[in-house]
């Protein structure tokens, strides 16, 4: 497998500290605890909260991060698992043991000001993790970008729909784009301009107005059908 190259238009970006390239990597002499560092980078930026924090199943919970760390799942669970050791042993992630019920739960926390008092209010007691305050963010659910969305839905992505897709993103709400391209597969109508179609109508009578609103998938699709036949090949 190889990749395939960043696609143009706007990406989703994670912001990395400049010290993790200065101080932090010279450091790290193995794969498994530079990818789990990374990945764990990653999804703390992607939570929510005050208080952000990791369990080992957020890293084993993920299939395609999970795919990259070893040829089988015992070799790959063997991986994330000295890739947190080290990773702790080194004083990039902190580890904190919270009792829960017979055992311990272990959660982890960037080794930074706020990882840190996390750390002490858990070993004071006047914290604690509770059921559902931890999103989990998985590599599975990062949305392309409407670039990678046109070719995976509707066709190659050349020059001309390239220019027409950075027109269309200064003028319209990505989540209106993701959606009109959503109709158009599910109509299987995979041209543009019905895509674009659907688009003026949103902005001319009103995203949350429309015509559709509150029909039935199959209703939505008649009339989805009629007001944009011109833009449908029998």
């Amino acid at each position: 497998m190889t990749f395939k190259g960043f696609p143009p238009g706007k990406i989703t970006t994670t912001r990395i500290p400049s010290l993790f390239f200065k101080d932090l990597l010279p450091q790290i002499d193995d794969l498994s605890e530079l990818k789990v560092t990374l990945y764990a980078l990653w999804q703390i930026m992607r939570l929510e909260g005050e208080v952000r924090y990791l369990k080992e199943e957020n890293f084993t919970g993920d299939p395609e991060f999970m795919a990259g760390m070893g040829a089988t799942p015992a070799a790959q669970l063997d991986a994330v698992r000295a890739g947190l050791e080290r990773a702790v042993n080194r004083g990039t992630l902190l580890q904190a043991d919270v009792p829960e019920g017979d055992g311990t739960l272990v959660i982890y926390f960037f080794n930074s000001p706020r990882g840190r008092a996390a750390v002490q209010s858990v070993a004071d007691g006047s914290w604690r993790p509770s059921d559902g305050d931890l999103p989990v963010p998985t590599l599975s659910l990062e949305q392309p970008n409407i670039f990678q969305l046109y070719e995976e839905n509707i066709g190659p992505l050349t020059p001309l729909i390239a220019d027409t897709l950075r027109e269309a993103e200064k003028e319209f709400p990505e989540n209106w784009i993701r959606q009109a391209v959503g109709i158009a597969v599910q109509n299987n109508v995979r041209k543009w301009k019905y895509i674009e179609a659907i688009l003026r109508s949103w902005q001319d009578g009103g995203r949350d107005e429309r015509q559709d609103r509150g029909h039935t998938k199959k209703d939505r699709r008649g009339y989805l059908e009629d007001e944009f036949s011109e833009f449908i090949e029998d």
